[in-house]
């Protein structure tokens, strides 16, 4: 068995192909959630691997249940994986509760998890809650030590701060330095503010080190099929952070190149037929356009 260092040594020499594990929440629909993020990683040339932090009974239109598995359980689908495969970056989305979050930091901790990418899940895009109230100050206090990258959009980051969502991009400014303040302050971690919840047809999000402030524009495109998209990106990330590692600001670029691989899977979401609500993004846009010879 791996100890945890031998797990972070091997993490920070990824190999030809990197290993990237999601600890998430299951979306039967493919939208979000594990399911999605092991398309992402695939999609964009990592090997992916899941953790089940949560279940839940959801389609495009709604989430009508969620069951947390006993955190026993969980601990040991992390240190059984942990101990064997040799994971180069961690994406953590759903994790629904308390426990489930305490549990999910104590066993990063203990594997010194390489490269963790946190989403903080909070709320479906049907507007259905993801987490737990009690989990907030849970995921403040004992998951953000452990994050590399922390990507909440802008009411998550209001909830966060304990402040209204960010109303304008000079918000955002203040609101990405008070985040990148709740993350440790001695060693390099980032913040990716997403700004899709402005109005207008141009989007900004903010990257921020804690020293540089990067502001990322795009054009929003005109779809309902948005469903994921938060997951998508973070496991996009996590993906590519690997593999531009050790090249001229590799989160930097790494970020960058996620960004426009999701706004390409948005632009092609209208060619799936997955449901009648707010349908997911195209994760394979680029292969199954190779393989049918269309644009």
């Amino acid at each position: 068995m791996n100890s945890p260092a031998s797990s972070a040594a091997a993490a920070s020499s990824p190999s030809h192909i990197p290993n990237v594990v999601s600890i998430a929440g299951i979306d039967p629909s493919g939208g979000a959630g594990v399911f999605a993020d092991i398309k992402t990683f695939s999609a964009l040339g990592a090997y992916g691997c899941g953790v089940v932090a949560a279940l839940t009974a959801q389609n495009t239109q709604a989430v009508t249940g969620v069951h947390v598995p006993p955190t026993d359980f969980l601990r040991l689908q992390i240190d059984t994986l942990f101990a064997d495969v040799r994971l180069h970056a961690t994406k953590i989305g759903m994790l629904g509760s308390a426990e489930v979050t305490a549990a999910v930091a104590d066993r990063l901790a203990h594997w010194q998890a390489a490269r963790v990418v946190l989403d903080p899940v909070m709320v479906a895009k049907s507007g259905d809650s993801l987490l737990a109230k009690s989990a907030i100050a849970m995921m403040r206090e004992a998951l953000f030590p452990q994050a590399f990258m922390i990507t909440p959009n802008l009411p998550e980051a209001g909830v966060l701060l304990e402040q209204r969502a960010p109303e304008s991009v000079k918000e955002m400014y203040r609101a990405a330095e008070r985040l990148r303040e709740l993350l440790p302050l001695s060693s390099e971690r980032w913040v990716l503010l997403k700004g899709g919840h402005l109005p207008g047809d141009e989007l900004t999000d903010l990257l921020f080190d804690g020293d540089r402030m990067v502001e990322l524009p795009a054009r929003r495109i005109d779809t309902r099929n948005t469903h994921g998209t938060g997951c998508t990106l973070s496991s996009a990330i996590a993906a590519l952070l690997p593999q531009t590692a050790g090249g001229f600001r590799p989160v930097e670029t790494a970020v960058r190149h996620a960004r426009q691989w999701l706004v390409n899977a948005i632009a092609h979401a209208d060619q799936l037929a997955a449901g009648s609500g707010h349908g997911p993004v195209h994760h394979f846009h680029a292969l199954w356009r190779a393989r049918n010879g269309s644009d």
